[in-house]
């Protein structure tokens, strides 16, 4: 098939990014001609099984988003505040530059918005990925918004879901929708592995020594890690873990006030606008990386005694709970929306005696506290059953290769 798979954004970080890379590296690696179009300029940068790609100028630089970042060269704007003249000019470029690219078999697009327009303007056969943020963030109580994601997704050929809570909210905020298919998120389980703890930290040192000069890029890792890192991992005691987007909605606040009654270290993974003021809660032995790409996270992850997956607010899946799992870090998740599914995977998985330790209750730092003290005080012996565990899990439900197959499935 030749297959163009459109996405509105960057190919590096997390979210749908990291979906959108990963699935045209599977998808090429089976055989298709796959054409990745989006805002990507250095795209030689990732592993994208051989796909091409294409990024398309925006007019005026305007790009819609549904959480505010800095993007090089361009001016975010929150998708509701743009006029309905922007949106028309935002589609129609892109979708011309689909149709440059035609004839193809399929134009598979993410985001409701602006995904659903974009592909529904190409004129091709189009599928449609909801991620979620643009349903949460932009589109939930707008409904000029949300009668704009049903009109377009009436004429797609099928609409993905990541989690039957994703299946929930569409219906919630754009109302029925025909051809609904649930494919959970993936996870390179073959990047994603068990890894002896002196080579993963040797390994992890050696990715951060190559890191570029951050230059006050808040998406590059910060300057000095492999030096910091070296120092810091070399201190005794348990390691907890997070990465994701530093912002409210992450619930990183609650993970750090249920670090106020362990004795554990903790590295914070990520970007964003609330680094600030988590670093001023934090505690002592706390240590702030800025943004790690996975080739970073593949060997941090197996020297966490748990990673914390703390979200106050809906997720869709809860792709970096099931990265956590593939490198052997149980997973403790908020038991909310998508990532109370992942929890009920890692559940079936587990002894019974530990199937409580893989969620604790939203928002809730005590909770939290209690069940992480739990798991970082098993002796190594079953921590690293349980780690198996999860990792089995991952393996059985939610492989990469598995997930692309099944989005190219007949509907």
């Amino acid at each position: 098939m030749r297959i163009l798979l459109w996405h509105g954004y960057l190919l590096g970080g997390t979210g749908s990014n990291v979906y959108t890379r990963a699935v045209a590296r599977e998808w090429s690696r089976a055989g298709h001609d796959v054409v990745v179009v989006s805002q990507e300029r250095a795209p030689e940068q990732y592993d994208l099984g051989g796909a091409t790609t294409v990024a398309v100028d925006l007019p005026g630089r305007l790009l819609p988003v549904f959480v505010m970042d800095r993007y090089e060269n361009l001016e975010p704007r929150f998708l509701q505040d743009f006029t309905a003249a922007e949106r028309r000019a935002y589609v129609d470029a892109n979708a011309s530059a689909l149709r440059r690219l035609l004839p193809a078999d399929l134009v598979f697009a993410n985001h409701v918005l602006m995904g659903g327009p974009v592909g529904a303007a190409s004129g091709a056969p189009f599928r449609v990925k909801a991620h979620g943020s643009e349903l949460e963030y932009s589109m939930r109580g707008r409904p000029e918004l949300g009668e704009w994601g049903r009109e377009v997704l009436a004429r797609a050929d099928a609409t993905y879901v990541g989690s039957e809570h994703i299946r929930e909210v569409l219906a919630e905020v754009v109302g029925h929708v025909d051809r609904v298919v649930e494919v959970p998120p993936g996870v390179d389980i073959d990047e994603f592995v068990l890894q002896d703890r002196q080579a993963a930290l040797a390994e992890l040192l050696a990715e951060a020594r190559d890191d570029p000069p951050n230059r006050g890029n808040e998406r590059l890792p910060d300057d000095g890690n492999a030096e910091r890192l070296a120092a810091f991992l070399g201190q005794s005691g348990p390691l907890v873990v997070y990465f994701g987007k530093l912002i409210e909605q992450k619930g990183v606040q609650v993970l750090l006030e249920a670090m106020q009654e362990i004795d554990a270290r903790l590295i914070v993974v990520g970007f964003g606008p609330h680094r600030a003021a988590l670093e001023a809660a934090a505690q002592p032995r706390t240590l702030f990386t800025g943004p790690l790409e996975h080739r970073h996270l593949v060997h941090l992850l197996p020297l966490a005694d748990a990673t914390v997956v703390p979200s106050i607010f809906p997720e869709a899946f809860g792709m970096v709970a099931a990265e956590a799992a593939a490198a052997g870090s149980p997973p403790l998740v908020a038991r909310h929306s998508g990532l109370a599914e992942v929890a009920a995977g890692l559940e079936e998985e587990y002894p019974e005696r530990f199937r409580h330790l893989a969620s604790f209750e939203s928002g809730d730092p005590a909770d939290l506290a209690r069940k992480l003290t739990e798991l970082l005080a098993l002796p190594r012996t079953e921590h690293d059953a349980l780690g198996r565990a999860a990792r089995q899990a991952v393996v059985d439900r939610w492989s990469w290769a598995e997930v692309a197959r099944r989005l190219l499935a007949p509907v």
